[in-house]
């Protein structure tokens, strides 16, 4: 959407006043928002003053602003930012908005805003030679079912073809659009399926009735109540009790896996796939063991390595490393050394400890980022 700002000084009037009646409605729409909550009502009042101009002038905002006790900016904010709210002044028997979201384009808005440019002007908020009618391509005005639509002021037309277009934009610059029917264009009820309803088709009589009703089979009658109509005439249990639900599926493996336990303590079901067995830590004497130090005063923060959390953290202190130079000075075995000792199958290599670890060690988080082009962690 393009930015909207208010018209030019050249076209502003120098003054705005509600009218008498106006101005009666405005104090009462203030009144009806809490204590204190009263620029609430800053939608409302502008869109009164411009159904009494046509459109929202300078004059307007700030007189709108003052009643409010607001400040200048917060109720322009509000003016244009909804696209219901005119900043030029339009044509004053119709200001034609044709919706060119992607539904409506989908469905024809690209012909309607050709009628547009030739039946009124080629460009946007311009007005016809007699003032009467403009035009403008907003947003989606949320009946996408009805593509394409446009608004007048208040009203949407909607299932449009450029033919009904052009025939509602001479009706209006007559001076007849109030005689124009809004809503679908075509043989629907607002949003029903075009055609006419497929589905909830009796009428409000038949649709009340509590009595039984009575469906025909091929070779019988029976009268079956409203809550169980739609379901097929059967002798079988209600649940059949082969369909296994979450809950009975989960119960039949807990008793499988308690059965195959029960036969494996008694030596039977050789053939039964056994768990694997547990992978053992390498030794604490291994001589591939990386060294480890004392605790020194001040300790890296080895969570920063891309892998390390507060536990694997802990486990590294408890093996005496405590410093990305550590760290970074682990040759290969060392490494799968660790990698055993912490059962992460390869991660310490695929996350590249060593890499991360020399460029913390060298440079703390500014040459990590220079590295690796991210923050640590």
């Amino acid at each position: 959407m393009s930015v909207r700002r208010l018209a030019d000084d050249n076209v502003q009037p120098a003054s705005f006043a509600f009218t008498e009646e106006n101005a009666a409605w405005a104090r009462a729409t203030i009144n009806k928002y809490p204590q204190g909550r009263q620029q609430s009502a800053v939608i409302p009042l502008l869109m009164r003053a411009q159904e009494q101009d046509g459109w929202v002038t300078k004059a307007a905002i700030e007189s709108v602003a003052d009643m409010l006790d607001m400040a200048y900016i917060r109720v322009l904010e509000v003016a244009t930012f909804y696209t219901q709210f005119q900043l030029l002044p339009v044509g004053t028997r119709a200001h034609i908005q044709v919706c060119g979201t992607t539904p409506c384009m989908l469905r024809g808005a690209e012909e309607l805003i050709n009628v547009c440019k030739k039946r009124i002007h080629p460009e946007p908020f311009h007005r016809n030679e007699s003032g009467t009618l403009s035009w403008e391509e907003v947003e989606c005005q949320g009946a996408c079912v009805n593509a394409p639509m446009i608004m007048i002021f208040k009203d949407s037309y909607e299932d449009l073809t450029p033919e009904r277009l052009e025939t509602i934009i001479d009706r209006f610059d007559a001076g007849e659009g109030a005689e124009v029917a809004t809503g679908p264009q075509i043989e629907r009820v607002f949003s029903a399926p075009a055609g006419g309803l497929t589905s909830l088709t009796a009428s409000d009589a038949a649709v009340g009735k509590t009595a039984p009703r009575s469906r025909k089979t091929a070779d019988e009658s029976v009268s079956v109540p409203p809550s169980n109509a739609a379901k097929p005439k059967t002798d079988a249990a209600e649940t059949d009790p082969t369909v296994k639900t979450p809950l009975t599926a989960k119960a039949e493996a807990a008793a499988n896996a308690k059965v195959k336990g029960e036969t494996r303590a008694e030596g039977g079901d050789a053939d039964e796939k056994q768990p694997a067995a547990a992978v053992a830590k390498p030794s604490l004497n291994d001589k591939n063991r990386p060294a480890g130090i004392e605790r020194p005063a001040t300790v890296d923060d080895l969570k920063l390595i891309s892998g390390v959390g507060p536990k694997i953290e802990g486990t590294l202190h408890e093996l005496g490393i405590f410093t990305f130079a550590q760290v970074a000075s682990w040759k290969k075995a060392e490494r799968e050394w660790v990698d055993g000792y912490l059962n992460f199958k390869g991660r310490i290599e695929r996350d590249d400890w060593v890499k991360q670890a020399k460029a913390l060690a060298k440079g703390g988080e500014a040459e990590y980022i220079r590295v690796f082009g991210k923050k640590p962690r």
